[in-house]
């Protein structure tokens, strides 16, 4: 009676994807420093623990000035500023401005006191004063020939990445883009999912490791499959670990499987799974583990394992080079990457058709950042993306460079174009978001799949939804303009004045910073927040039938904005502000005072031609599930979908 396996049944191939998808392959997260980050896939949400850059700088060569001293100047009528002193990149500054003066200042040196605007050299001349005095003997006179508002040519603090944005989300594979931002972040050490554990046992006695003596004629050959998959488990993300070859003995095989069952989180061998009287792996399987399948439908690679011995799962290739690696890349490799959290590989380069009109022509080369995202139909549109030169997150944002030609006037709406991917695992977001930044939508974010916020604000990300290239914008606070959408949803938040704790200065609402001296760190005019603080603001003056800006230029520090919804909260907890424009939530969260002055609605608005694709109707269907969310968030409410 012959006690070899019989190929009855063979299974389909898609019952032997759900047989191996039925394994446990994911492993424990880890933690790991950022100079062994590259590749590796992030565990959990990482957010900005400071604003990048973490100080106001000077965005070009030239002289810091006081904004209104220049007001008026032209190249007919320049206005003259004493020259106090000098600022270079990497150096404290050492002078302040004060009234008429200017400080002469380097690209990317810290703006010093006093300055809240930067005067390109290009608009300036120098000269020396001669005999004229100043308080402190002659100086230098710079004539400024054009006026300058506060925050021109000014890097304000924060403005690459602010201070509590979501830097990056889980599931996020970290390549050199995601590096360098970690690396602006002072991270060092990065919590990542763990890559599998992948044993590979060959098996066969006529097979011999490489660097061994070969004897041909007694029919040795040398072991391929183990080097050779051991690289496609390398390249799907998991960590291969080879065992010592195993001939065609029963208790040797045994032990090596059960050894590697131990230590690993799959075990694969080749070799020993067909029929033949000596191939007896399957019999180790069905004794001291759980064979689920023997043999699938596919040609070549009939004879595949798929099994469970001890705490790991188990597959088993055939013998042959080739049938091996089909087999690895059509079935193993695939469940190795998502257990490593790893997308599917495809082409580093794709073409789309480019969703805004983008205009050149500056006679050279341009290799122009680009974003994707899908519509509604899973066509691929690319958009550029730019924040300048010294934005570390314009790297994030984009996936590849489109190389324009020099000749190239513009790429208009429509036009296909070819991008070159950052990498060949680059995939288009499921869903494209931009607009008000905020902590309930982080967490919301990071119950997607793979999606790409962009922290605009309300006013741009409207902007941006009008434009037609975003899939949804996230919108805070009274709407100056409205633009054509579909409302998914959203919740309210209270906002007001962040103080230190216990409130020793005993704010008690905008008239405080009105009315008294108290320094005040505000928003940008982009964030929903701040358009709440204009309308307030708005009532104020008519309570005290005055115009509003006779209100807000008695508060100190209000013409210049943060970014960063946490920044100006932040700004509190160091002293370095009386009070600033923040949320309930986030003063909470950094044990801050708060004093509420109101409570703002924040929406979710669908581009109308995507309302149907899969990552809208996805983050509607979050949106509409996530009361948790909002219940874990000082002073938010979740609102129901307006019709």
């Amino acid at each position: 009676m012959s006690d070899r396996k019989q190929f009855r049944d063979l299974v389909a191939p898609e019952v032997a994807r759900e047989a191996i998808a039925s394994l446990d392959l994911t492993p424990e997260p880890e933690t790991v420093r950022l100079a062994d980050a590259r590749g590796r896939v992030l565990a959990e949400r990482i957010d900005a623990d400071l604003d990048v850059p973490g100080f106001d700088r000077a965005s070009v060569d030239g002289y810091a000035v006081r904004g209104r001293d220049t007001f008026g100047a032209d190249e007919a009528d320049p206005v003259e500023l004493n020259l106090v002193g000098t600022v270079h990149a990497g150096a404290e500054p050492d002078v302040a401005v004060g009234d008429g003066e200017a400080v002469e200042i380097s690209t990317g040196a810290v703006m010093p006191d006093g300055a809240d605007a930067v005067v390109m050299v290009e608009r300036t001349e120098t000269r020396s004063a001669g005999s004229k005095d100043t308080e402190n003997g002659a100086s230098d006179v710079v004539a400024a020939r054009t006026a300058v508002a506060p925050g021109d040519n000014v890097m304000l603090a924060g403005t690459d990445v602010a201070a509590g944005a979501r830097a990056l989300g889980p599931g996020t594979r970290l390549t050199p883009r995601e590096i360098g931002l970690l690396s602006a972040l002072g991270i060092d050490e990065i919590p990542v999912r763990g890559r599998p554990t992948v044993g590979i046992v060959s098996t066969g006695d006529e097979l011999v490791r490489p660097g061994e003596k070969l004897h041909s004629e007694r029919g040795e050959i040398y072991d391929v499959n183990s080097y050779t998959i051991a690289a496609g488990v390398e390249e799907a993300g998991g960590e291969a670990k080879l065992y010592p070859h195993a001939g065609d003995d029963y208790e040797e095989m045994e032990r090596l499987l059960l050894t590697a069952a131990e230590e690993c989180d799959l075990v694969l061998s080749s070799g020993s799974t067909s029929a033949s009287a000596v191939d007896v792996i399957y019999r180790v399987i069905e004794e001291r583990g759980e064979l689920l399948l023997h043999g699938v439908a596919v040609k070549p690679g009939k004879p595949m394992l798929v099994g469970e011995l001890g705490t790991s799962a188990y597959i088993g290739l055939p013998g042959y080079p080739v049938s091996a690696l089909t087999i690895f890349r059509t079935f193993v490799a695939p469940p190795i990457r998502e257990a490593a959290g790893l997308p599917e590989p495809e082409t580093a380069t794709v073409s789309g058709r480019m969703a805004v009109r983008e205009r050149y022509g500056e006679g050279r080369l341009r290799l122009m950042p680009a974003g994707l995202v899908t519509d509604a139909d899973d066509e691929m549109l690319v958009y550029p993306v730019d924040k300048g030169s010294g934005a570390t997150t314009s790297l994030v944002e984009a996936d590849g460079v489109v190389a324009v030609d020099p000749d190239t006037e513009y790429l208009d709406q429509g036009e296909t174009v070819e991008v070159q991917l950052f990498s060949p695992d680059v995939r288009a977001p499921t869903l494209l978001a931009v607009g008000e930044d905020d902590p309930a939508l982080s967490r919301l974010l990071d119950r997607l799949e793979n999606p790409r916020f962009l922290p605009v604000g309300s006013r741009e990300g409207l902007r941006r939804l009008g434009g037609g290239v975003p899939d949804v914008a996230v919108v805070a606070g009274p709407v100056e303009r409205d633009v054509e959408s579909v409302d998914l949803g959203g919740w309210t938040r209270e906002w007001g004045l962040v103080v230190p704790d216990g409130n020793p200065d005993g704010v008690e609402g905008l008239s405080d910073l009105v009315d008294r001296d108290l320094a005040f760190l505000n928003r940008g005019g982009d964030a929903g927040v701040r358009r709440s603080l204009d309308v307030a603001l708005d009532d104020l003056a008519a309570d005290r039938d005055v115009e509003r800006r006779d209100l807000t230029e008695s508060i100190r520090g209000f013409e210049v904005g943060t970014k960063g919804f946490e920044s100006p909260a932040r700004a509190v907890a160091r002293g370095e502000a009386d009070a600033g424009l923040g949320l309930r939530a986030t003063a909470v969260e950094l044990g801050l005072g708060f004093v509420q002055v109101g409570t703002e609605s924040v929406r979710v608005r669908a581009n109308p031609d995507r309302a149907a694709k899969a990552g809208v109707e996805e983050f509607a269907s979050v949106l509409g599930t996530a009361a948790d969310v909002f219940e874990g968030l000082a002073g938010y409410d979740h609102e129901q979908e307006q019709n």
